[in-house]
């Protein structure tokens, strides 16, 4: 079975190992090399690396919508395209090239978080689980019939970067027992979608990152938890703007207003919310590194014993 690949960010190497462990994988499409770090020099993506290390040749066109780029796929002649976090939008013209059309792993239980961010908006969201879906590929966004689904609980101590690396391999595996049926001479028949339940992972953007003391204070321990590692939660405490890395909600009645330092103790420093507390456990100060909100105390006489 010819097999090509697509994929760009660390989520997709994970599957990419599991598509090339029977050597299948003839070309692997990934986007093109993006300036990185403070020098700005162009940088590879992980699955570009993934693929030079097993010898197996990289295309990245800035499009796929482009004759010649469909033409160089359809020389190819794939039984199936895999596609993993490309960012890159599939044309109907390229989805109809492989004998087994396009399969895609999503980090969500579909239909539930279609598009960008679905790890981040499921933990911002408070919901009970996450999952992946291997996912029968068509024109619209991820709106395909799901070959395969694993689900996976979200605890009250997952990030998003805890999540996504459980979903990464949680992703291989289902995509290694899609591969397994086909091997078999077992084409799955993908079940379509419901219509219920639909919803919209929306891009992150940088601006939600502020946190808003007014919202409850549940609210804005799963969005530290959501946007952790990036783009990290951020709010004025005290005077000082500091990056927030993790925080616990506090069931407290309060009469403060909003963002009002209630105590800072070793054990963190609570800041009165809409409805409840934040306590604070590990934060960051401009130009530092990450701390306890011990040792963010020893730096901050004024406010011990606050």
């Amino acid at each position: 079975m010819k097999i090509v690949f697509a994929g760009t960010p660390e989520f997709a190497v994970p599957s990419l190992r599991t598509a090339a462990r029977h050597n299948e994988v003839v070309a692997v499409y990934t986007q093109p090399d993006r300036p990185a770090g403070r020098g700005r020099g162009l940088s590879a993506s992980p699955v570009k690396l993934e693929a030079l290390r097993r010898g197996i040749p990289v295309l990245q066109p800035q499009t796929l919508r482009d004759p010649g780029t469909q033409a160089a796929l359809r020389a190819l002649a794939p039984d199936l395209m895999v596609v993993v976090a490309y960012g890159l939008i599939l044309p109907r013209a390229v989805l109809e090239i492989p004998r087994h059309g396009c399969w895609n792993v999503h980090a969500s239980l579909l239909p539930r978080w279609r598009g960008a961010a679905p790890i981040q908006r499921a933990i911002e969201a408070g919901d009970s689980q996450s999952g992946v879906c291997l996912m029968q590929m068509d024109a619209g966004l991820d709106t395909g019939p799901v070959i395969l689904r694993q689900a996976t609980p979200i605890s009250e101590t997952d990030t998003a970067g805890l999540l996504h690396d459980r979903l990464a391999e949680l992703g291989a595996q289902v995509l290694a027992d899609g591969l397994g049926l086909l091997r078999a001479g077992i084409r799955p028949i993908p079940t379509p979608q419901p219509a219920e339940g639909v919803t919209y992972a929306h891009k992150l953007d940088k601006a939600e990152a502020r946190l808003d003391w007014s919202q409850p204070a549940a609210a804005l321990a799963r969005k530290v938890r959501a946007f952790m590692p990036w783009p990290i939660a951020e709010a004025t405490v005290a005077g000082e703007r500091l990056r927030i890395h993790g925080a616990v909600a506090l069931d407290l009645h309060h009469q403060a207003a909003p963002g009002t330092l209630l105590a800072a103790t070793r054990q963190g420093l609570d800041i009165a919310c809409g409805a409840g507390a934040l306590r604070l456990r590990v934060v960051q100060r401009e130009g530092g590194k990450a701390i306890t909100a011990a040792d963010y105390l020893n730096a901050r006489r004024d406010l011990a014993g606050a």
